[in-house]
């Protein structure tokens, strides 16, 4: 367990760290363009959710993705927001029928906060892994462009909150 000392008395609190699983945004039908990039809608959306990130304070050490064109696109959008000075990168075990537990075991000792971009099924099945341990009992219900924030404190996972990118701001 990772551990922080606080004051003279060396009180042991649990270490939190945060990780930001995201769905890629809106993408074209594959009749359409067989490459299924993001559609201007979808850019506008990951756009937005990045701005909603970066006001909430994200930083994260390392934006991952699975490889597939759309998640590509929206990890290089919340990168270019949120961490310039990181290079996004493809990653193993975020495809959309991946095992879960591929991720999930990786973020039980991951020491820094992450984003990971995927695609349906796969992060619904990670969230409920994650929260529940179970994959059958989903959380959430991840829109096109929205990302969810899960907390891991003293190997209990939490779902700390939620944002849309595809909701614009009153």
């Amino acid at each position: 367990m990772g551990v922080i000392f606080r004051g003279a008395s060396e009180q042991r609190l649990p270490l939190i760290v945060d990780f930001y699983l995201v769905r890629h945004g809106e993408a074209f039908p594959e009749t359409q363009d067989p490459r299924r990039p993001l559609t201007p809608t979808g850019r506008v959306n990951v756009e937005r959710l990045g701005r909603l990130a970066a006001a909430k304070g994200i930083r994260p050490s390392a934006i991952f993705h699975s490889g597939i064109l759309r998640a590509r696109q929206t990890a290089e959008i919340l990168g270019a927001q949120l961490a310039p000075d990181i290079r996004v990168q493809p990653i193993t075990g975020l495809l959309p029928e991946d095992d879960p537990a591929v991720a999930g075991a990786e973020l039980e000792t991951a020491p820094d906060s992450i984003i990971l971009v995927g695609h349906l099924p796969h992060m619904n099945r990670l969230a409920a892994l994650l929260i529940n341990r179970n994959l059958s009992h989903e959380v959430v219900d991840f829109r096109p462009a929205s990302m969810v924030c899960c907390s891991r404190g003293d190997s209990l996972w939490t779902l700390a909150w939620m944002l849309d990118g595809g909701i614009p701001s009153a």
